[in-house]
């Protein structure tokens, strides 16, 4: 049957329903929220005179928990305005409601059997062929449906979010013995396209595939530490970004998704899997129990792993739990000599031989944690998975890993490791044993522009059905590589379009960028029907060197100032104007100079999660790349007949002069630096540069001309830049800004305005831009810009290039 999902009922508004429910929210569909009713009024409810019957009282329970979920910082919703699109309700008036969804989500308490009566209210109600999943984390599958009907059981599947929904990209699917095939092939056809997942086909085993090994995995850390005397504050350290991981580690995230969640998954995998060879991993340490006595269970309770208290001056400082003595104290630097040798090396394979091999306390901990860990996942296949693959990508897109472990053991070479592991006793499943034997020394290759990986019962390689369909860099880079320097690569990606990958340190724009931005533009235009900037990096952009505009300013070079700023509002101008489509698509962080080659792309094909803005006001600058030129432009085009002017040069200036960062693609487009009906959106981060290169096709198909250099821009003149000048003052009077943050607004206003203007006039994007550099040029002579700089590096706010 064909599917169209217009509305979902999700059952359950706790942490996760609300949170899914805000997430199809994201996607554009409608969603029905429900839960109980309550038992008993509070007594704020009975003050105010109300009886268990009222409407507020029954929907307290899904009201309070919706409205919770939308206060959660980072936020769950792309965009406030989002929430309209969740009507919320309660199980027993408003059940009936779930006849007019086509996806009915489960997400009560894990409780076999209130589960079950769940779906009996559900079989009620549901039309036939509805599309029934549960969130469960741990309850196998096929009890949830006995004594269900034939239509139920075919359309009825696990579906596994991980939290929060929006962020982790994880999608378990986990079908029952009677689930339809083609519900299979919807779901994980729906979840890449429309919901922005990596959908991964799971067995109904215990806790699935990224649990079962993401937990084995912080178990194992939690024993080890009694054994090596590491501090709380070292492990965090040890295995957080320095091994492709989340910022927040091991006992950070802990504290973040709550020490009860972990202990609750480690006791059910205690109890149920009694024939796993390291069943005892999943026993909980003292210092655990102890914790969990206490109500030491990390953000909910206000205390974990790490407590935040107030010192005697009234500074805040984070204090972290001594794991011997269960007492709080102050955290240690932590200083190895192996991070130290790893810490200039940016290849994180490179950086992993390094870790590996270190002489210290930290060389031994990395070798006993991934000798562990490669063995526990070897020894998982085909128990959890027949496709070593699936296992990786679980934890890249479940736990935030960049390598999962077949990928970090490739790293490492699957020869030399294996050889280790046997003499330090972690001898890996005969599998590993038997692929070494017949020649094959990784688990993945590249052939023929395809990732491949080992599949285990052929011994041969072959290609990721999953990734098949989306262009991956990686696999094009070796081979079709058109130019490159130490900045960027250009890249062939086929039927006529180019891709400009960036791989500066967070992807900083310097003179390597503005060469790769010019020698791709001189190669697209000869040669090619379309270029598209993106890239594979942590981000799409972090801006510009502001080391290199630093060291310019210092030493007083302003000449050679002024030719970098030429030269990058020249090749911006060049990238708007040049004779073939330019795409751009950035994703996580796009900020100052990045969003400045952003606003000049025929099209911006942006990644849901991209945090766009432009941020050089923080600075001590303003935009120079011709990023306020931009706004000016925006500003006059979305002028209508009968807006006040004023009115929206004020919300532009805001929005420079606050350094304002969208929180999502959507929010960029509320803040002016997307554009309806010219930009787009991309849910799914895989999908984004074969769609992006799809636009750049159609563009070129369409017989794509350069537009003409814009000559008509409405800037409002004197009128409102003596707002600008009386706003300032007030707010410096109000010490709501200090008089050199007032200085740089009144450039800002000076460019935004057109200058000196007596009243509103059309002018040119050049003459903008002029403005601009003039305006850059003097920020950066002032002593204060200079100072805020050097803090700004120094303290690691801003990017050391």
């Amino acid at each position: 049957m064909k599917r169209i999902i217009k509305k979902a009922a999700v059952l359950g508004s706790g942490v996760m329903g609300s949170q899914i429910a805000l997430h199809f929210a994201n996607t554009g569909t409608s969603v029905l929220l429900l839960d109980i009713a309550p038992s008993e009024l509070t007594p704020d409810e009975k003050k105010k005179g109300f009886t268990l019957n009222d409407k507020v009282v029954r929907n307290r329970i899904v009201n309070s928990a919706f409205e919770a979920a939308l206060k959660l910082n980072p936020s769950p919703v792309y965009s406030k305005s989002y929430a309209s699109r969740i009507k919320t309700g309660n199980f027993e008036d408003d059940f009936q409601a779930v006849s007019d969804c086509d996806w009915i989500i489960e997400v009560v308490i894990e409780n076999l059997e209130i589960k079950k009566k769940i779906f009996e209210k559900v079989e009620q109600y549901r039309k036939p062929g509805t599309l029934i999943t549960t969130n469960t984390s741990g309850i196998p599958i096929n009890m949830l449906i006995e004594g269900r009907s034939d239509d139920f059981t075919s359309n009825f599947c696990g579906t596994h979010f991980f939290n929060p929904p929006r962020y982790l990209k994880l999608f378990e699917i986990i079908p029952s013995k009677q689930t339809d095939p083609d519900v299979i092939s919807f779901l994980m056809n729906y979840a890449v396209i429309n919901l922005g997942k990596t959908p991964i086909l799971c067995k109904d085993t215990p806790a699935f595939i990224a649990n079962r090994v993401g937990v084995a995995s912080i178990m194992a850390l939690f024993h080890m530490v009694g054994k090596t005397g590491l501090t709380v504050e070292e492990v965090d350290r040890l295995t957080g970004s320095v091994l492709g991981r989340p910022k927040s580690a091991t006992f950070r995230t802990c504290d973040v998704v709550g020490l009860d969640t972990l202990v609750h998954v480690a006791n059910g995998l205690k109890k149920n899997l009694p024939d796993d060879e390291l069943n005892e991993l999943f026993n909980l340490p003292g210092y655990i129990t102890k914790m969990v006595e206490n109500k030491w269970l990390g953000a909910k309770t206000g205390q974990g792993f790490f407590k935040k208290v107030k010192k005697e001056g009234g500074e805040s400082e984070i204090l972290s739990l001594d794991l011997s003595t269960i007492e709080y104290k102050s955290q240690k630097k932590v200083k190895f000599p192996t991070l130290e040798a790893a810490r200039n090396v940016d290849d994180l394979k490179k950086r992993l031989k390094i870790l590996v091999k270190g002489n210290d306390k930290a060389g031994e901990f990395y070798r006993t944690a991934f000798y562990g860990l490669f063995q526990y996942v070897s020894n998982r296949i085909p128990e959890i998975s027949d496709d070593l693959y699936k296992i990786d990508m679980a934890m890249n897109a479940g736990f935030g890993w960049e390598l999962g472990p077949f990928e970090c053991w490739d790293a490492l070479g699957v020869k030399d490791t294996v050889d280790e592991m046997i003499k330090n006793g972690f001898k890996p499943a005969q599998w590993v044993m038997d692929m070494l034997s017949d020649g094959d020394t990784s688990f993945y290759d590249i052939d023929s522009r395809t990732k491949l990986y080992y599949n285990i019962p052929q011994r041969d390689y072959f290609a990721i059905d999953e990734i098949k369909n989306f262009i991956l860099l990686d696999t094009l880079r070796p081979t079709d590589t058109v130019w490159k320097n130490t900045g960027a690569h250009l890249i062939d990606i086929g039927d006529g379009i180019l891709n400009l990958e960036f791989h500066t340190k967070m992807n900083t724009i310097g003179g390597e960028i503005m060469e790769a931005v010019n020698k791709s533009l001189d190669i697209a235009e000869k040669d090619f029907r379309g270029l598209v900037i993106s890239n594979e990096g942590e981000n799409f952009s972090a801006g510009a060197n502001v080391a290199m505009i630093l060291m310019f300013a210092l030493e007083q070079e302003w000449d050679e100032l002024n030719i970098a700023v030429k030269l990058f509002q020249g090749t911006n101008m060049r990238l708007k104007y040049s004779p073939v489509p330019v795409v751009v698509s950035p994703h996580n962080l796009c900020l100052g100079g990045g969003c400045e080659i952003s606003l000049h792309a025929d099209v911006v094909n942006a990644h849901a999660e991209c945090y766009m803005g432009l941020v050089e006001f923080g600075v001590g600058v303003i935009p120079a790349g011709g990023g306020t030129k931009e706004m000016a432009i925006r500003m006059s085009d979305s002028l209508h007949e009968g807006d006040v002017m004023m009115n929206v040069f004020r919300d532009k200036f805001l929005t420079i002069g606050q350094a304002k960062v969208s929180l999502s693609a959507k929010e960029a487009f509320e803040l002016g630096y997307l554009i309806p009906g010219k930009d787009t959106i991309t849910l799914n981060r895989n999908r984004l540069l074969g769609e992006s290169k799809a636009i750049a096709i159609r563009l070129a198909d369409a017989g794509y001309k350069a537009p003409m250099q814009r000559k008509d821009i409405l800037v409002p003149g004197k009128s409102a830049l003596g707002l600008v000048y009386v706003g300032a003052d007030s707010m410096v009077a109000g010490n709501y800004i200090t008089p050199y943050e007032k200085f740089i607004s009144e450039k800002l206003g000076w460019v935004l305005c057109g200058g000196d203007l007596s009243s509103p006039a059309r002018v040119s994007e050049q003459y903008l831009l002029d403005l601009e550099k003039e305006a850059f040029l003097s920020l950066c002579g002032q002593k204060k810009t200079l100072e805020r700089m050097q803090s700004l590096l120094k303290t690691g706010k801003i990017l050391r290039n």
